[in-house]
């Protein structure tokens, strides 16, 4: 099963776009240069764990950010203070993308998110699947969310996350509404689905068949990714926070994440949906670029927007 689904998220090529900045292009080059991972599941962390460290140690000196592991409510957790400390009246609260599977963005996510807010950052390193199968990786985030929420219970929250840590986060919202637990001020869902049993037009286009399938399988184990616990698309979105949805048009999840907005704007939720032109899927998190940091710009203004604006 691992074999089949690592051979699924190979992406279908296609030249990149003129437009891109050259930045994008050279970081696209290098992404795609770096050596491969071993066939092992324990090799593709290990070289998801290395760029992590790579991109990120930049991202810490660019950005003066402070970066410590600590544990929250039993959960391995990164913490990223912004330079010259943080606003104690509000935090953001990050799950990381990786397919479930790996750790693709515990720190190149976020590092930027806590310089332009100015907020405490904590990311969740959740348990991660096939070992640990939902809802580990969905009881981990509650565990922190709660913890955060008890330890200061005037505290604005905002969630957001990108590729898995996008479902996650939906995830996490919906869960927290049938528990009647106060829920984030604000969601960002980056790149993601709300349903894990349609990938749409952009998945048929940028995935190899069975991609979408392969996951959902992985990750959902023993039970049904029709679930609205798994999929929450599926389920009521009345009462959600307010929402950005971020993706790109190369981005083989762009359907999914405008569905998700169009979903939460017939709700009533009030959503919005940025798309970039030319960029593969959730290219923030790994490439080094003015769209990265353009895409980084408007995802800060939006949580601080809301973690700072009283109703």
């Amino acid at each position: 099963m691992i074999a089949a689904l690592l051979l699924a998220l190979q992406l279908v090529s296609a030249p990149w776009p003129d437009t891109l900045s050259p930045a994008a292009r050279a970081g696209l080059a290098a992404d795609a240069a770096r050596p491969p991972a071993g066939p092992s599941m324990a090799a593709r962390r290990d070289r998801a764990e290395q760029i992590q460290r790579d991109i990120g140690a930049r991202q810490l000196t660019r950005y003066g950010v402070t970066m410590a592991d600590r544990t929250i409510a039993g959960v391995p957790v990164r913490l990223f203070t912004p330079r010259g400390g943080a606003r104690r009246s509000a935090i953001l609260l990050n799950l990381h993308g990786g397919g479930f599977v790996v750790d693709s963005g515990s720190i190149t996510e976020n590092v930027p998110i806590a310089a332009l807010t100015g907020h405490v950052v904590v990311a969740v390193r959740y348990r991660l699947a096939p070992e640990h199968p939902f809802p580990a990786a969905l009881d981990d985030a509650a565990a922190v969310y709660r913890a955060l929420r008890g330890e200061a219970p005037g505290r604005r929250i905002a969630l957001y996350g990108t590729s898995a840590g996008a479902i996650l986060a939906a995830e996490l919202v919906a869960r927290l509404r049938a528990e009647h637990v106060a829920p984030p001020v604000a969601l960002g869902f980056f790149s993601g689905t709300g349903d894990l049993t349609a990938g749409g037009d952009s998945a048929a286009l940028f995935l190899n068949a069975g991609a979408m399938r392969a996951v959902a399988t992985l990750y959902a184990g023993a039970h049904d990714p029709a679930d609205p616990a798994l999929s929450p698309a599926r389920g009521t979105l009345d009462g959600w926070p307010p929402t950005l949805c971020v993706s790109s048009t190369r981005d083989f999840l762009l359907s999914a994440t405008a569905d998700v907005c169009r979903r939460l704007d017939a709700a009533g939720t009030d959503a919005r949906l940025i798309v970039h032109d030319g960029l593969p899927h959730a290219f923030w998190s790994y490439i080094e670029a003015p769209e990265s940091d353009a895409a980084f710009a408007t995802m800060a203004r939006f949580l601080r927007r809301h973690l700072e604006t009283i109703p």
